[in-house]
């Protein structure tokens, strides 16, 4: 498994939020991203394989979720054209689980397990 995965939950529907564009990114000193992995969340709006299994360095990384297609396919106008995420990875060989809770109009996220 991916040491960094995500899922999306849409809390306007009460449902999973599938076809949301994923990308992950490390961010450097000067806040510059490196491309590290992308994928769109499934049925179950997960995203598994962001990173192949490995364990990873740590820092600040980014998860950037692409939400105006998304709303777009679901027939809905947000307020939020993508929700950006940084976040601090130990090193310490832990598995990073960081979920987005969206509606069209606000989002919030938490450190999972």
């Amino acid at each position: 498994m991916s040491p960094i995965t995500t899922h999306v939950l849409d809390t306007s529907l009460g449902q999973p939020a599938e076809g949301v564009v994923v990308s992950l990114a490390r961010l450097d000193e000067h806040n510059q991203a490196t491309p590290l992995g992308h994928g769109v969340t499934n049925a179950d709006g997960r995203v598994t394989t962001l990173l192949p299994p490995q364990e990873i360095a740590g820092g600040v990384y980014q998860i950037t979720f692409e939400t105006t297609a998304y709303f777009a396919s679901t027939h809905r106008e947000s307020f939020y054209p993508r929700v950006v995420i940084a976040f601090h990875v130990a090193g310490d060989g832990a598995h990073y689980h960081v979920p987005l809770l969206l509606s069209p109009y606000g989002y919030s996220t938490y450190r999972g397990s």
